[in-house]
């Protein structure tokens, strides 16, 4: 068994399947299956059941997740380490994110990570929920995560950063049914029409919960792309409560952005494994905290 086998084993995991994991890594599909197999050999177990075109794990493929991104991580780890003897003029950080915290505060924090290393390359995965980016990032895909919760994180599998608080807004299209530079209370949202995100996301988690103190909308839309949510509302299809690291961007496309009174936030977080990290990453979770700092400061 070595590395690079258990590097084609995550790739065919991630990938969903033997011919997009080749594809994703330059490879021929009959080279990446016989890797496979040799690697079930070294093992004494199939990891896949193959169904048609279809690759399905076994229990002892899922058992191998976690050690097999453990034992990668901690190869992709040695490496850099050695590099940045010489300081940090290489490597790569791969972050799971939400999909609001990627508009801001992860912008932010690439740019200036990019200023002080701009030789290391910054990778984002898409995570939808608090739940799925703790996972990411606990089972090693990732090794930071920013996430939004009503609530502090609590340190478990992982360990949270704390870094800012993002209040919910409304945004409107600019003849919507309230003025411009004025709060909203939120009673005054019962009766609209709004365009909803999935369960699990603060978001949601926001106007389900104004349903429950009685405030009654509408659903208009329910939609897992969040780029789509400027484009309803400015299309009249609805309103949307969003955090307010939207208001930049949504005003540069003509939307209203009004705050929503009483004030309630999102607490933002970086999450980070709580084994050891590569230099990149610990350079990243570093400037991203001073940054913080400054901001509150």
């Amino acid at each position: 068994m070595d590395v690079r086998q258990l590097e084609y084993f995550l790739a065919v995991v991630d990938h969903g399947g033997f011919n997009r994991a080749a594809s994703a890594l330059y490879l021929a599909q009959p080279s990446l299956s016989q890797a496979i197999q040799a690697l079930e050999r070294d093992l004494g177990s199939e990891l896949f059941h193959r169904i048609g075109r279809k690759a399905v794990l076994t229990e002892a493929g899922t058992a191998l997740i976690e050690p097999a991104r453990a034992a990668v991580r901690s190869l992709e780890m040695a490496r850099a380490t050695v590099e940045s003897v010489h300081g940090l003029r290489s490597g790569r950080v791969d972050i799971a994110a939400m999909p609001s915290q990627s508009i801001e505060p992860l912008t932010g924090m690439i740019r200036r990570f990019a200023e002080r290393h701009p030789q290391v390359s910054v990778a984002i995965q898409a995570a939808f929920t608090p739940r799925d980016v703790t996972e990411t990032v606990r089972t090693g895909k990732a090794e930071l995560g920013l996430v939004a919760s009503p609530v502090p994180l609590p340190a478990t599998d992982v360990r949270p950063y704390p870094v800012m608080e993002q209040r919910f807004v409304l945004l409107t299209p600019p003849d919507g049914p309230f003025p411009p530079g004025s709060p909203v209370r939120r009673e005054q949202l019962a009766g609209q029409r709004l365009i909803v995100g999935q369960q699990g996301t603060g978001m949601r988690q926001y106007v389900d919960d104004l349903r429950a103190a009685g405030v009654e909308w509408t659903l208009a839309v329910q939609s897992e792309h969040r780029i789509a949510l400027v484009p309803l509302v400015l299309g009249g299809v609805g309103l949307a409560v969003v955090t307010d690291s939207w208001r930049e961007f949504a005003e540069r496309a003509g939307a209203l952005v009004l705050d929503i009174e009483p004030a309630t936030t999102l607490h933002i977080a970086l999450l980070s494994r709580k084994t050891a990290l590569t230099p990149a990453a610990r350079a990243f979770l570093a400037d991203a905290i001073q940054g913080a700092g400054r901001q509150a400061g």
